[in-house]
């Protein structure tokens, strides 16, 4: 592929895909939908990705704690932008198709590092209040 993938194409497709993140998250059916999807989707990736994606549980959960009502202590920009990468991530038209073998997943896993990069302090915070307050550990597992 000639194109390369790059920092400003992976913010590009986050800021892109708000909207839809918004609709998504006002919506409980697409919400348990993408986050069947986002399940099925990490269990079916090379072992070689699944440390690089080691937070998309403790994100999904936050975006699940968030629309249930538990976590309120974070931004809807924040909440939408990881829902954006997610939906990004779960579709099956990406940038780079997944069917290429590893460049497939170079976009995807841009995408995912941006999003928790750039959301880093609120994911940590997160992650403290789960463990002081004894929540269960994150459903998806990769």
């Amino acid at each position: 592929m000639d194109e390369q993938f790059d920092i400003n194409e992976a913010k590009r497709i986050i800021e892109g895909g708000i909207a839809q993140a918004q609709e998504i998250l006002s919506d409980p059916a697409k919400m348990d939908e993408l986050f069947v999807q986002l399940q099925q989707k990490v269990t079916e990736l090379p072992s070689t990705a699944t440390e690089a994606l080691s937070n998309i549980p403790l994100m999904a959960s936050m975006v699940k704690g968030y629309v249930t009502g538990e976590y309120a202590e974070v931004s809807t920009k924040v909440v939408a932008s990881l829902v954006s990468a997610f939906v990004y991530f779960v579709a099956q038209k990406d940038l780079i198709s997944d069917k290429v073998p590893v460049v497939g997943l170079v976009d995807d896993l841009a995408v995912l590092a941006l999003v928790m990069k750039l959301n880093e302090a609120e994911l940590e915070a997160y992650r403290q209040w789960r463990d002081n307050n004894g929540m269960p550990d994150p459903q998806i597992e990769v």
